[in-house]
């Protein structure tokens, strides 16, 4: 996620919005490599009368062990290189598979693509007929049915002074006005209520749909404002066009409103207690900490919060206009961010970022909606020549920042990674979630503590109150030993020492005690 990624081939690889500079097709050409698990074409290897597993499947099976605690109604982990990789495998076959991943938390994903609907809702309901019968969630990938509201046609281009239509280019695509979209809305709507229809009409559930919705629709970054300003229409539709933030707010309404109308309404209606969620939309403070790899920095003029190098840009509020009911955060380590700061320790570079992102979300997110968030450990989108002096995020590091994304709020983790990635992505993933199972009543009940982010390298300790008790963890980038006194925002404090891992801790009263005659203590 965030790089493209499509779980139809043909939609992702040649639609005119993926389109564009060779840096960019390089990665299309990655992502078919990756994709190409979908129709077998991984390497495979299986013993006398086994099936052959797609490569993706059997590393993940490999690399991981079932559960030691029981997860409960708790989200899965999900992995997004296995998606739909079961397509074609016999059916014996494939409710061992979905056992096996069941019994390690790993959840699976189907892919909806309207190129060839009656053979993907057959898969579709194949697969979902058997999560039902083991227990699983059942979960779909609507990313290609989104794709693409902007189409090509030269109808929903831009349009200049002299009459003469023009495309938005520099996403990597051709995009174009944002306010010529309103004939694409009962098309996109129409594929995803052919897949919501199936399932109903099936007597199957459908408990999560996700989508990773991004290069399409209007978008604010890049040139898309000059481009505006240039367009005739984009005059007439906003007020105040030469102002960034009244820009940003017009083509933030519509956008929300697409996915709205289009994707969570259809979902839910037949569906009302589904998850339903797009890649990067999640509750916020305003703010947006990270950069996607088609976005630059910019554009001149448009507002933003200076820290060290960072550029933190003004975000809408657009979850709640969408619609959705799943925030989907996005917590990866994109290349440009270590030089970002200056601080002395390179992982805390990292661990800074990463973890004012997941903080936002954990922190606006309402309790009741639960965050899903994507988590890439790779150092992600490097140049073909990156710097020597970025380093990537130690391992063990990584582990600690997956710990702290549970204890602010965070439910479960959804991993993107390359196919040379998936081994070691795994091996790291997997063991924090199955531990956290240890721990499910704070998990399930515990409210987080805190959400501060430490401004230099220090201790950063995250935790869940449940009751009497705190699960708290303790992470330290500058050598600190001595313990913390910690003050809880409901009240009571807990000390937490520095021996690090976990740490479940009585809360301590904060009242003054008491002396009473008989020499009692209240």
């Amino acid at each position: 996620m965030g790089l493209p990624l499509a779980t139809d081939v043909t939609v992702a690889v040649t639609s005119p919005i993926l389109m564009s500079t060779d840096g960019f097709q390089r990665w299309c050409r990655i992502i078919a490599l990756l994709l190409g698990g979908l129709s077998g074409g991984f390497p495979v290897s299986a013993g006398p009368g086994n099936p052959a597993l797609p490569d993706a499947l059997r590393v993940v099976l490999a690399e991981t062990r079932p559960l030691e605690h029981a997860r409960g109604p708790r989200l899965p982990l999900l992995i997004l290189p296995i998606s739909h990789t079961l397509r074609g495998v016999p059916q014996v076959q494939t409710e061992e598979a979905l056992k096996e991943l069941n019994l390690r938390g790993i959840g699976y994903s189907v892919s909806w693509s309207p190129a060839d609907p009656d053979a993907s809702i057959a898969e579709a309901l194949r697969i979902a007929r058997c999560q039902r019968k083991l227990g699983m969630h059942v979960i779909a990938d609507a990313t290609a049915c989104l794709h693409s509201f902007f189409d090509g046609a030269d109808a929903l281009l831009h349009v200049d002074d002299s009459g003469a239509v023009f495309a938005e280019t520099s996403f990597g695509g051709k995009l174009g006005c944002p306010f010529t979209l309103e004939p694409r809305v009962p098309v996109i709507r129409e594929r995803i209520d052919r897949f919501v229809r199936a399932y109903r009409d099936a007597g199957l559930p459908l408990d999560l749909v996700f989508a990773d919705w991004e290069i399409d629709g209007p978008i604010e970054w890049n040139d898309a404002w000059a481009n505006s300003k240039r367009c005739r229409r984009c005059r007439d539709n906003v007020v105040a066009l030469s102002d960034f933030r009244a820009f940003q707010r017009r083509l933030r309404e519509i956008r929300s409103a697409l996915q709205r109308r289009a994707f969570s309404e259809p979902v839910l209606a037949q569906f009302p207690r589904a998850l339903v969620g797009n890649y990067g939309v999640y509750p916020n403070d305003g703010y947006r900490y990270w950069y996607d790899y088609f976005e630059r920095e910019g554009p001149p003029g448009a507002p933003v919060r200076m820290d060290h190098h960072a550029r933190y840009r003004e975000w809408v509020q657009e979850f709640g206009p969408c619609g959705y009911t799943l925030a989907m955060p996005v917590i990866y380590t994109w290349y440009p961010t270590f030089h970002w700061y200056d601080f002395s320790t390179g992982d805390y570079r990292w661990i800074y970022n990463l973890l004012l992102n997941a903080s936002n979300a954990g922190r606006h997110t309402p309790s009741q909606v639960p965050i899903l968030p994507f988590v890439h450990w790779t150092t992600t989108a490097p140049p073909p020549n990156p710097d020597p002096a970025v380093r990537q995020l130690d391992a063990r590091a990584y582990q600690e920042l997956l710990w702290h994304l549970l204890l602010r709020g965070h439910d479960t983790f959804f991993l993107w990674c390359l196919p040379e990635e998936l081994r070691s992505e795994v091996r790291l993933l997997h063991p924090v979630y199955a531990e956290s199972l240890a721990h499910r009543e704070f998990l399930d009940h515990g409210v987080p503590i805190t959400f501060e982010v430490p401004t230099i390298p220090g201790s950063v300790v995250s935790g869940l109150r449940w009751k009497d008790q705190v699960l708290v963890r303790r992470t330290d980038f500058s050598g600190t030993t001595s313990d913390l006194d910690f003050a809880l925002p409901e009240g009571g404090r807990v000390r937490v020492s520095a021996v690090g891992g976990l740490q479940v801790l009585p809360v301590a009263s904060t009242r003054p005690a008491v002396v009473l005659p008989d020499g009692l203590r209240q």
